[in-house]
């Protein structure tokens, strides 16, 4: 196998940002970030991480070598052009190809990454100790490079200690002899540099020197972060890259969309037709951030933010609303049961009488559904019309 292993995320017309990872994670590393970013995501696998094949590198290999398969890949995709974000090792490349292939790349977003890693000597110590012993020494101390004390990711340690011991070494040889610094005045591709403020392997002076060395570049320092930012702050890291990329942020007519899916055509439109000089923005804002970001996390399916909704409105009184995402709940593929379950539970948390008024509440929404089944007329159900906050 010729090429590196990669995972294509994402619209298919949207345009392509390749994700690159650090020296000894693979695709893993942008879990957390590449599902919220709505672009053609591909993230590739470094030779003999992940699933690439070890046999891609060899030893005395170059960070120009790892671009070229970078471009390979994106040849195989038919990409003429696209964005590009990597981490450390991942970022190298991007920056590579930023100075020696400028008219590939759209946008650059460097990560927790330099212009140069240090003394060759220690890259030169590592690579030998990994061919020598395996990577079980290195992935021993990578917590205390990659994150924040406390922090860990064990998966991304796990990734590590899979990786092949040659390809591994191969790479460090690519970082011991890379030193880009000659060619940063020369950048044209619009870029970003990220740097965490806490990561002790490229430090927030070596993004300082990207971006003062780079033409127009833009510096953002994310606190709380340490070597792998995306795993350890991807929200900061997210967002960072969302405005640099130009994706839009929480769109209301994508919201707007999911709002009606979850509660329903009818109630939408007379919320809509309720709107007001006064309430517009806050409708706006519902539309955007409740229901084009919060409920768009694919971190929780609908069933669970149900879930949680209800139990929320409960603890808080909130008995129109709750009528709404009983309904919703329904929608969202909950029982009867099962709703009658969470509502025993907030009995425990939330108080017995907060629970009696929901229960009274689900009776009545749970009738008025089965009436509606029955195409029974709701006479003595009539429906309350639920406030404009959902």
């Amino acid at each position: 196998m010729n090429q590196l292993h990669h995972v294509i995320e994402g619209p298919a017309t949207a345009p392509a940002l390749l994700l690159g990872p650090s020296l000894g994670t693979s695709t893993a590393l942008w879990d957390a970030v590449a599902p919220g970013l709505p672009l053609r995501c591909v993230r590739w696998d470094l030779p003999g991480h992940g699933a690439s094949a070890a046999g891609l590198i060899g030893p005395g290999a170059t960070v120009a070598d790892l671009a070229a398969h970078v471009l390979r890949l994106a040849d195989a995709l038919n990409l003429d052009r696209f964005h590009y974000a990597g981490v450390s090792l991942g970022g190298a490349v991007g920056l590579w190809l930023a100075v020696h292939h400028p008219d590939r790349l759209h946008r650059l977003a460097v990560v927790c990454s330099s212009a140069h890693f240090g003394d060759p000597g220690p890259w030169h110590e590592r690579a030998a100790l990994v061919r020598r012993d395996g990577t079980a020494p290195v992935a021993e101390t990578a917590p205390g490079r990659w994150f924040t004390p406390g922090f860990t990711v064990p998966r991304l340690v796990d990734d590590l200690r899979r990786a092949d011991p040659e390809a591994y070494a191969a790479c460090c040889d690519a970082l011991a002899t890379y030193d880009l610094r000659p060619g940063l005045p020369s950048v044209t591709v619009p870029t970003l540099v990220l740097a965490g403020r806490q990561d002790p392997a490229t430090p927030p002076a070596h993004a300082r020197e990207l971006a003062d060395a780079i033409p127009g570049a833009a510096l953002t320092e994310l606190p709380g972060a340490s070597h792998l930012a995306p795993a350890e702050q991807p929200a900061a890291v997210l967002a960072a890259l969302r405005a640099h990329f130009g994706v839009p942020g929480p769109d209301a007519a994508a919201g707007t969309a999911v709002r009606r899916e979850v509660l329903g055509d009818a109630h939408v439109d007379r919320a809509q037709a309720r709107t007001t000089r006064l309430t517009a923005p806050f409708q706006d804002f519902i539309s955007r951030y409740a229901w084009g970001e919060i409920w768009t996390d694919p971190t929780l399916s609908r069933r669970e933010r149900s879930l949680i909704t209800l139990t929320a409105l409960v603890a808080h009184g909130h008995l129109d609303e709750l009528a709404m995402h009983i309904r919703a709940a329904r929608r969202n593929g909950l029982t009867p049961e099962e709703i009658g379950a969470v509502l025993l539970q907030t009995a425990v948390y939330c108080g017995v009488p907060a629970a009696n008024s929901a229960f009274a509440v689900a009776r009545r929404v749970l009738e008025e559904e089965a009436l509606e089944e029955e195409n029974v007329p709701e006479k003595d159900v009539p429906e309350k019309d639920a406030p404009d906050g959902s």
